[in-house]
């Protein structure tokens, strides 16, 4: 290879490292975080929460409250009323609760209430908002008609599938799975699977009659055995928190790998 194109190569991968690594500073010192709020004031920012960078529209930030050990991933909008520089009141109008994780390129968009409950985990583009326009008038631009707004509530422990629209006045329970590209309305009860456009319940628990299994879905395979949690890992690509015994097990296999029988 010419001297000169060795030159240009070793710049190049110079150049990748030092963008690379500045854009990784560049998060680091964009995110927000209680310890590091930035130019916003949330009504509450909890400890361990943070929001990444770069965050999406955040307006009247003093009606927002979000508790403690959240993610907020990137490009997220919340924003509370539908302008910047509004007196909402002394009370927050969207609360996220402890351990919930918001996706990338989501929009929480609060106007009366939306009340996101403890370890809410959302997938990206998810849509929730308690307002929407009216359309009394079929002479109007529906645009330009006063809009109506309905609390929104999301229980403890659920999911939010991708590209789920969580509409005005949905009251989701606990334990629910919304599936991708849901659209939800109304109420959804505890330990619900609801799916498609209006969301509709798929499978459900109860404590007489236990999993009801979905609509023309299989049964999940077993995991194989002699999978080994860094196989797993490996595999799903998220932790899991395995027992006391089963953690127990793991250390005394890797302190002994051949243990006589």
């Amino acid at each position: 290879m010419p001297f000169a194109d060795k030159i240009r190569r070793r710049g190049r991968g110079l150049a990748s490292r030092v963008v690379h690594r500045g854009w990784a500073w560049v998060r680091e010192a964009g995110a927000i975080s209680a310890e590091q709020p930035g130019p916003l004031r949330f009504a509450e920012l909890g400890p361990c929460t943070k929001l990444a960078f770069p965050q999406g529209t955040i307006f009247n930030e003093h009606a927002i409250a979000i508790g403690c050990y959240c993610i907020i991933g990137e490009r997220v909008s919340l924003s509370a009323g539908f302008a910047p520089g509004l007196r909402l009141g002394d009370e927050p109008i969207l609360r996220i609760g402890d351990g919930c994780v918001i996706g990338r390129d989501s929009n929480i968009v609060a106007h009366q209430s939306i009340v996101i409950e403890d370890n809410v985990w959302t997938g990206p583009s998810v849509y929730i908002s308690d307002q929407n326009h009216s359309y009394d008038d079929p002479h109007t631009p529906i645009g330009k008609q006063w809009p109506r707004n309905e609390p929104v509530r999301i229980g403890a422990g659920s999911w939010i599938g991708t590209g789920a629209v969580i509409l005005p006045g949905a009251d989701i329970g606990r334990n629910v799975v919304v599936a991708a590209n849901a659209v939800v309305r109304g109420h959804v009860p505890d330990n619900t699977v609801v799916a498609g456009a209006p969301a509709k319940p798929v499978r459900r628990w109860t404590e007489a009659e236990g999993w009801q299994p979905p609509i023309r879905t299989a049964a999940p395979r077993a995991i194989p055995e002699g999978v080994t949690h860094e196989e797993l890992l490996a595999l799903i690509g998220w932790d899991l928190q395995l027992p006391p015994e089963a953690v127990e097990a793991v250390e005394a296999a890797r302190e002994d790998p051949d243990p006589v029988p």
